[in-house]
């Protein structure tokens, strides 16, 4: 449908004048670059304030997971294109399934380059997207920075409706938490260096939570041991270098003892630490990591526990 072009005034800090900025177009090169890294340096601090909130976003999303279902991103502009990034990179850095996190954007894939006209206030085309596929036990976490972009809105409302769970990420702590949202995650990152830019402040809080709540999702799910990255995908030589790295770093032992591992597990990275780890046969290690869900830890205390 065609979505009527109307003006909308936005209650939100982040359309405000910054009064530390107001000159920033008569400042020197290097003090505007000052200027907005003392703006960039404030967003940290305001994340941290809704850990509690991102927390409980990242229990739902691994509930989500483990039931079978997946976790949804729902955004429209700078948040689309962040979310869309940070789905993506998952598949090769975790070597999880590409329908895992599945990200949704408003205007489709011509919006990842360029603006789409009136996209994001189309509410019905995001309750309609999300209604075709959305199951319950999904979870799903839309990202508007106003807190009040329709398509995203639309999108979580058909989602609650669907029977999944979902959260709402937003640079708002005025807008209320919307009917429907399981979890309102609110960042106060407070006035842009330049009013409304929402690409700055905002859009970086957005990546901050979006790291932050998907690289915890996937410790969560077993997917690294220790901080190491055991379940990625080595798809060039620089990767397969750092398998060898990364076994090495786990075990202590030599990169020879490391790669005829890697080799003897038919290159799968997991197999060949749980064996190394464990002196169990490959065989064996594969066989507790498919008892425990790919779980190192788990699968090496199961082959101690035996061995015991």
């Amino acid at each position: 449908m065609t979505v009527p072009c109307q003006a909308v005034h936005v209650d939100s800090p982040t359309e405000q004048r910054n009064p530390r900025t107001v000159d920033i177009d008569l400042m020197s090169t290097q003090a505007i670059l000052g200027a907005i890294n003392a703006e960039d340096r404030k967003v940290p601090d305001a994340v941290a304030e809704v850990l509690p909130q991102l927390a409980r976003a990242v229990d739902y999303a691994v509930d989500a997971l483990r039931g079978g279902g997946r976790v949804h991103y729902v955004g429209a502009g700078t948040s689309g294109r962040l979310a869309t990034l940070d789905a993506a990179e998952l598949v090769p850095t975790f070597n999880v399934p590409s329908d895992w996190f599945v990200a949704h954007h408003a205007g489709g894939a011509k919006a990842l380059r360029e603006a789409v006209e009136n996209a994001e206030d189309d509410a019905e085309a995001g309750e309609a997207e999300l209604s075709e596929v959305v199951r319950p036990g999904d979870f799903v976490l839309g990202l508007a920075a106003s807190g009040r972009t329709p398509y995203v809105l639309g999108a979580l409302a058909a989602a609650s409706r669907a029977g999944a769970r979902t959260g709402l990420v937003s640079a708002n702590p005025r807008a209320a938490k919307p009917s429907g949202v399981d979890v309102l995650i609110a960042v106060a990152t407070g006035p842009e260096a330049i009013a409304g830019s929402t690409r700055m402040k905002a859009g970086t809080a957005q990546k901050l939570i979006l790291t932050a709540f998907s690289t915890t999702t996937m410790i969560k799910m077993g997917k690294t041991y220790s901080n190491l990255m055991v379940s990625m995908r080595a798809t060039n030589a620089k990767l397969r270098g750092r398998t060898v790295r990364i076994l090495q770093e786990a075990t202590g032992m030599t990169m020879a003892d490391c790669s005829d591992a890697l080799a003897e597990a038919g290159d799968d990275l997991k197999v060949a630490l749980v064996h190394l780890l464990s002196g169990s046969d490959v065989t064996r290690a594969a066989a507790a990591l498919e008892a425990t869900g790919g779980h190192v830890r788990k699968a090496l205390d199961s082959l101690h526990l035996r061995a015991g």
